[in-house]
């Protein structure tokens, strides 16, 4: 019977006494930290705590899509919560109005009351639109950048091209209908519908919808009933105006909701509230030790 072959690993030294002796110097006495004669000016760039596209001399000095759709969203946010508010109190302004209307039929009016509140109404009226320009202006470009994220996680080409999205909102009247259903659409991208499959718009979308026909249909009922004549007529465009502010309150309020829900379906994680940006403080840790100060260190 033949006997199994043992596996040989051959290995191959230098002989002793070839190779000369490493020289290992002898470790110097610590004597100190460093000291400079003036303060150093080299050190690391202070980018420790900043965003990693955000460091010039990167690739991509520009945020990504994602990181740039939360920041609008916040800004157009704030935008719309604010026009909220003072479109609330210019539907109350219009309806102290209508008080002082329906109390002049029996008595005389103080010049002051009356004057107070048409300075009211005045002022947030006008406050109102012009904060409503800029709330219309923030959301299209988050609806823009919004499109564009979604098709890039969901590696899709948008529903839509531009000029029909800019077409379906800007146009009177047409953007009654397509409005909704471009941002169903973007709905639909955002939660990585198929593309094949038709967009089923949620409630709050719906919801949006709906307020957003409505308060296009009071808007143009109320320049419409303000070019008559007549007390009643005037008594019935307060009643008008003020329900358009209440409208354009609540769908200030609605849009505020829809573009925070879509962006957190785009993109679900802040990177600010998963990571800290400083330590704000260290409980329970032991105290470090410290030796003390050499008597020989020159600092």
């Amino acid at each position: 019977m033949q006997q199994p072959r043992r596996r040989v690993r051959w290995v191959a030294t230098v002989p002793p006494g070839v190779r000369p002796p490493r020289h290992v110097s002898a470790p110097q006495r610590y004597t100190g930290p460093p000291s400079y004669q003036v303060p150093p000016r080299w050190g690391f760039p202070q980018v420790a705590w900043r965003w990693p596209t955000a460091v010039p001399g990167t690739v991509s000095d520009l945020p990504v899509p994602p990181q740039r759709l939360r920041m609008i969203a916040r800004n157009a946010v704030t935008v719309l919560w604010t026009l909220a508010m003072l479109a609330a109190v210019a539907a109350g302004a219009e309806s102290w109005r209508y008080a002082l209307l329906l109390s002049s039929r029996d008595s005389a009016l103080s010049a002051s009351v009356v004057g107070a509140s048409d300075a009211l109404v005045l002022a947030f009226s006008l406050l109102a639109f012009v904060l409503a320009l800029f709330a219309f202006a923030a959301v299209m470009w988050w609806l823009f950048v919004a499109r564009s994220a979604a098709a890039e996680e969901a590696g899709q080409q948008p529903a839509r091209p531009t000029w029909q999205v800019v077409a379906g909102i800007l146009v009177p009247g047409l953007n009654l209908v397509l409005a909704g259903s471009i941002l169903a659409e973007l709905e639909h991208a955002a939660l990585r519908g198929p593309v094949d499959a038709r967009p089923r718009p949620s409630r709050l979308v719906l919801g949006w919808w709906a307020l957003w026909v409505s308060n296009g249909l009071l808007l143009v009922l109320t320049v419409v009933w303000r070019t008559r004549d007549g007390v009643q007529a005037e008594a019935d465009g307060v009643v008008l105006s003020a329900l358009t502010d209440l409208s354009a309150a609540a769908l200030a309020v609605v849009t505020a909701l829809v573009v925070r829900r879509v962006t957190r379906l785009i993109a679900p994680i802040e990177a600010g509230l998963v990571r800290p940006v400083r330590v704000v403080a260290v409980k329970g840790a032991p105290c470090p030790s410290r030796r003390g100060r050499p008597t020989t260190a020159t600092r």
